[in-house]
């Protein structure tokens, strides 16, 4: 026996009452068919409705063989008469995904020739694939135009055809269809089977904001949102923005400028601050001109710096020159010794002061978990003595 599909009669029901058919236990519940439901089953991209049957959550719904499925989590019981309450805010929310996606798909295919090859509305974003590459300019167009057509708030059409009938339509599917085919149209916009809730005019869409695109597969991945998914979007960015404005003392439609400019004063920093380090490493190398084999201590410096000052060093002291930049039990090392083979000597070391890294060609990088003490008796015992770099 096949489920009565409220759902389609009414896609605004939010309260309905049934007579339970069957219940059964399963993983993670019970299985309830009813004679009629507005619940929605999961189905063609689109989520399942939440909400409750006799006072229980539903928190799943599957149609299978032309029965939904309810999945809750306590027993009905058979022939009981039960009311179901759909979480509306849910399903307003879907169809306002599902309707826009209609808009956006119809467009892009009647402009491009291709076909709509993937839909899915997810708990954040919907996305949508197609079977042709699309730029962001074309993509930027395509928005505009959607947005127009929902604003022109164009009356939702669905019928079910008659085969003659259908065979004459032109219409959008994914997959050869049999049997009564339900057809879905935004007139102007998209005509397609679906098996989707909607809403009744393109108006009640509200908005639709494409936010990015990427190539997959052959084609795109377009991630889109509508109606309140968008203005919540909308309104995290201001909210974002308007902490950004605040911090950069710059009026909200002034801080990408004012970022820009931040970011310059940043880069010729670091190009300032490169050049001071240099110049410094220059004269720590000078002063162990000669020295031999050296272990020095430093400050926090970044992996390059690190990289940096145990490099010019050991092109100038004549021996091996390893270098521990940070605070006793975390440190960032390096360890240069021109045309010499580390490669045992850095074994050796990570074993014993718990470090990851290597190297080849006389140069090594990693960091170790140990104490400034352990570093030194591990060194100690190959016969060097440590050095602060920072003293130099």
């Amino acid at each position: 026996m096949s489920t009565e599909k409220l759902y389609y009669q009414d896609a605004y029901l939010r309260s309905f009452t049934a007579t339970v058919l069957r219940c059964t236990s399963a993983k993670g519940g019970y299985v309830v068919v009813l004679d009629r439901t507005a619940f929605y089953p999961e189905g063609g991209g689109q989520p399942c409705d939440f909400g409750t049957l006799g006072g229980l959550p539903v928190t799943d719904v599957h149609e299978r063989g032309g029965e939904v499925e309810h999945l809750v989590p306590g027993p009905l019981t058979p022939g009981d008469t039960v009311t179901g309450e759909i979480d509306f805010a849910r399903r307003f929310d879907l169809m306002q995904q599902h309707s826009g996606e209609h808009i956006v798909s119809g467009l892009i295919c009647a402009q491009f020739g291709c076909d709509n090859v993937g839909f899915h509305i997810g708990a954040e974003r919907v996305t949508i694939d197609f079977n042709v590459e699309i730029d962001a300019r074309s993509l930027a167009e395509i928005e505009r135009r959607a947005n127009e057509y929902i604003w022109e708030n164009h009356e939702t059409e669905i019928f079910y055809p008659t085969p003659e009938a259908l065979a004459a339509l032109p219409y959008r599917s994914k997959k050869e269809l049999e049997g009564e085919v339900r057809i879905v149209r935004f007139p102007g916009a998209d005509t397609c089977a679906c098996c989707g809730t909607h809403v009744a005019r393109s108006g009640e869409v509200g908005l639709v904001k494409l936010l990015d695109h990427k190539r997959f597969r052959e084609g795109v991945r377009i991630e889109m949102l509508c109606g309140g998914r968008a203005k919540r979007y909308f309104d995290e960015v201001e909210a974002q923005n308007r902490g950004v404005s605040v911090l950069l003392s710059a009026k909200p439609l002034e801080t990408c400028s004012a970022v820009k400019r931040l970011a310059e004063e940043a880069e010729a920093l670091r190009y300032r601050l490169y050049g001071l380090e240099q110049a410094q490493f220059a004269r720590t190398a000078q002063a162990l001109s000669g020295a031999g084999d050296v272990l020095l201590f430093c400050g926090e410096l970044n992996a390059d710096a690190v990289r940096r000052l145990a490099a010019a060093v050991s092109e100038r002291c004549g021996g091996i020159c390893a270098l521990f930049s940070g605070e006793s039990g975390d440190y960032k090392y390096a360890i240069g010794m021109p045309d010499g083979d580390l490669r045992k000597f850095v074994g050796e070391m990570n074993a014993a002061l718990s470090g990851r890294g290597g190297g080849k060609n006389g140069f090594a990088q990693g960091s170790a978990s140990a104490s400034r003490a352990e570093v030194e008796a591990f060194f100690a015992a190959k016969g060097i003595l440590p050095r602060s770099a920072d003293a130099l």
